[in-house]
C-alpha cells in the first residue's frame, strides 16, 4: 500500500443450512435437573432444527484483486467445518465435541467458531469475525470469539 492507497476494511458473509438433531442435556445435572432445566427440549428421542449459520471475515480488501477473501476458499472451509461434521446428524451422537458439552445453541456456535478457525486458510489481511447461529427464526446466537 502506498499513502495515495488507503487500507479498506470490509466484512465478507457467507450463508450455509444444515438440518441437525440433538437434545438438551447436561452431563453435570441430574435427570431432575435436567428435565427442569431443559424441559421438553430434554426428551430421551431429541429433536431436530434446520440451522442458517452466517459466518462473517473481516480484512483487507487486496487493491490487486478486490478480495477480502476467495469466496471459493471460504466455502470450502465451511464444507469442511459446518457441513460435513453438523449436516444430517445428531449432534450429541455424531460430534465428539458435545459428549460431555450440552448441545445448546451457544455451545454449537463456540464449536463452529473453533473448527472454522482450524480450517481457514491463515492469513495476516483477514480474520474471522463472527458468527451468527439461527436455530429458530426467533433464536439466534451471535459469537464474535470472546
Amino acid at each position: 500500500m502506498t499513502a495515495a492507497t488507503p487500507t479498506r476494511i470490509a466484512y465478507v458473509t457467507r450463508i450455509e443450512h444444515f438440518s441437525a438433531a440433538h437434545r438438551l442435556n447436561s452431563v453435570h445435572l441430574s435427570v431432575e435437573e435436567n428435565i427442569a432445566l431443559y424441559g421438553k427440549c430434554n426428551h430421551d428421542s431429541g429433536h431436530g432444527h434446520n440451522y442458517k449459520v452466517e459466518v462473517t471475515i473481516k480484512g483487507e480488501v487486496n487493491p490487486v484483486t478486490g478480495m477480502v477473501i476467495n469466496i471459493t476458499d471460504l466455502k470450502k472451509t465451511l464444507q469442511t467445518a459446518v457441513m460435513d461434521p453438523c449436516d444430517h446428524r445428531n449432534l450429541d451422537k455424531d460430534v465428539p465435541y458435545f459428549k460431555a458439552t450440552p448441545s445448546t445453541t451457544e455451545n454449537l456456535a463456540v464449536f463452529l467458531w473453533e473448527n472454522i478457525t482450524k480450517h481457514l486458510p491463515l492469513s495476516e489481511h483477514y480474520h474471522l469475525y463472527e458468527i451468527k447461529l439461527h436455530e429458530t427464526d426467533k433464536n439466534i446466537v451471535v459469537y464474535r470469539g470472546e
